[in-house]
């Protein structure tokens, strides 16, 4: 039933599986609450957006302003100041025009907000290999692999990057049954050190560590450097096993069983994976949950905070709503990344579920109408429930626009990650400008790291300048110097005269940046930018559409811009430009 006066439309709220769910949001994010509100004949009103605090208490009450004349649209801001649930509700009053003088009023029913802390909205991600870290390649062309010890140097450039999340890929011991050999071979050789996503072995399973990379100690040490950094480690959660994992010989009731009473590997057509047995969540829940949970408080107890999920479009989602709700209820701090490459309903029910960040489609989206698509998508139509983060490239993606190795098609790529959203990752090997493909017209690295050891010479790269590093410290030194760019809902795009340059802005409080990216990476670009003001509100700044000055937090070149701005980008000469990312001065 609707009240005195209709609230309609009510925003953000977020229905899942008929209840309400917790909008997603950090401690001081600001959201916008919005509705549609109406009544009889011609009289007013007025409309109040109220926040109550994990215990119930009234935080604020804003008053809310119509958008727009006869919109009948309302919106104000709201805060939550801490982590926890936090609840808000609609109230409207207005005079009543009878001989009585009591107020009518009208209030909404109370949604719920999940405030979580500021890593599961921002952060710069890196992904390495701990095996590949510090491998050497000896005279006889066999390889050392390397291990956590030697992993662990490589952190502090990482930190000098100024990434604060490291995932790794599974760290457990590997399978020998069905091991896959260089670039996916179905016959490994002795030498070849198997998939990490194949895990378990006599050595153990998702508790253990694959004793080629050193003791549970050593992963402890690990962990304890990258924190010296202020680097977060995410650790990969992969709920599958290989053939040898000890679970297939103590509870084989965990997996598929063909008719012939063999086990089911795993498919994701066309691709087959011999050497995985995927988990049956519909045999023994309630043993198969115990374990799991077991398995993630293991590790959080041991300092993980952050878990990348594979594929968990794979497993029932009411398992990860169950899961995660329960880690979370113990372990508020700790945050779950959807590794989801499948249809958009599922990768938005993963974040309803209570996946706190997700994998994108940003990989994929290149042209102008694409990535304004795709960025007005989920800042504004998803960000309720479905944090992106934004990853240029994995082990398992080499998209066609990098299969050129331009190296400004990179940076170029970099910038739109690193700005369009508040986190953003790439993976080992994107600063060197690693570009083959394993094939034409596929988007797979040739001779990948998955099936093998990658010996990399940072220190040889750095020295002849033949790497993207500075470039991506500049970039993450932006981010954490800038409010604006470690927000999410905030994104604006601006009209410009050209379909190869793409333009938008990012504004926290005073902090105002306008970012302009030329697309092409191969040619110069010019174009006029139509910056629309009333998402730059300029006037509140005290600054005039006219003439305003900025500084490119690239470079830092400062130039005069106004409501319609001239750029040239040339990305093809010396220390070539492929971008502006401005800083609007305020007085």
């Amino acid at each position: 039933m609707i009240g005195r006066f209709p609230i309609l439309d009510i925003s953000p709220v977020v229905n899942f599986g008929g209840e309400y769910v917790g909008a997603k949001a950090i401690p001081n994010e600001s959201i916008n609450v919005g509705a549609t509100i109406i009544r009889e004949g011609h009289d007013g009103f007025t409309a109040f957006v109220v926040l109550l605090d994990q215990k119930g208490k009234e935080s604020s009450r804003i008053q809310m302003r119509e958008i727009w004349p006869k919109s009948s649209r309302f919106e104000a801001p709201i805060k939550a100041s801490s982590v926890g649930i936090w609840h808000f509700y609609i109230e409207v009053i207005a005079k009543n025009p009878g001989e009585f003088a009591k107020d009518l009023v009208s209030q909404s029913e109370r949604f719920p907000i999940y405030v979580e802390r500021e890593r599961a909205l921002v952060g710069s991600w890196y992904e390495f290999f701990p095996r590949s870290e510090g491998a050497i390649k000896n005279s006889d062309g066999s390889i050392t692999s390397g291990t956590f010890a030697t992993a662990a140097k490589r952190i502090p450039a990482v930190a000098e990057m100024g990434f604060d999340v490291l995932y790794i890929p599974p760290i457990h011991p590997i399978g020998y049954s069905h091991r896959k050999g260089k670039n996916n071979s179905l016959e490994a050789l002795p030498s070849d050190p198997g998939v990490p996503w194949g895990i378990g072995n006599e050595s153990g399973g998702h508790d253990a560590v694959n004793p080629e990379l050193g003791t549970m100690k050593d992963f402890e040490e690990f962990l304890k450097v990258a924190r010296k950094n202020k680097i977060e480690v995410a650790l990969d959660l992969a709920l599958q096993c290989s053939p040898d994992h000890p679970w297939v010989k103590t509870n084989p009731e965990w997996f598929t069983k063909r008719a012939d009473g063999s086990i089911a590997y795993a498919e994701n057509p066309p691709k087959k994976y011999q050497d995985i047995y995927p988990i049956n969540f519909d045999n023994d829940y309630p043993g198969l949950f115990a374990e799991i949970y077991r398995v993630v408080t293991f590790w959080i107890e041991k300092g993980v905070s952050i878990f990348r999920v594979d594929n968990p479009h794979t497993k029932p989602v009411h398992f990860w709503q169950e899961l995660i709700a329960k880690v979370n209820t113990k372990y508020p701090e700790v945050i779950f990344l959807s590794e989801a490459f499948t249809v958009p309903p599922m990768m938005h029910s993963l974040g309803k579920a209570g996946f706190q960040q997700s994998y994108t489609y940003f990989t994929w989206r290149t042209t102008k109408q694409e990535l304004i698509e795709y960025g007005t998508e989920v800042a504004h139509h998803t960000s309720a429930f479905f944090r992106p983060n934004f990853w240029v490239n994995t082990p398992d993606i080499l998209p066609f626009h990098l299969q050129s190795g331009n190296p400004a098609i990179f940076a170029m790529r970099a910038v739109l990650a690193a700005t369009m959203t508040p986190s953003w990752g790439m993976y080992a090997g994107y600063e060197l400008y690693e570009h083959i493909p394993i094939a034409e017209g596929k988007e797979e690295y040739r001779d990948s790291e998955k099936y093998e050891i990658k010996v990399r010479d940072w220190d040889g790269a750095e020295k002849k300048g033949l790497t993207l590093a500075p470039f991506i410290s500049t970039l993450n030194r932006i981010r954490r110097e800038n409010p604006a760019l470690q927000r999410l809902r905030n994104l604006h795009f601006h009209n410009t005269d050209s379909d190869q340059i793409l333009a938008y802005s990012k504004r926290e409080g005073k902090n105002l940046i306008l970012v302009v990216v030329n697309l092409d990476g191969l040619h110069a670009r010019e174009t006029m930018v139509h910056w629309d003001l009333w998402a730059l509100g300029l006037d509140e700044l005290g600054l005039s559409p006219d003439s305003f000055q900025v500084t490119d937090l690239l470079d830092g070149s400062n130039y005069a811009w106004s409501k319609d701005t001239f750029v040239r980008l040339d990305p093809a000469r010396p220390n070539g430009r492929v971008a502006h990312i401005a800083l609007v001065k305020t007085k």
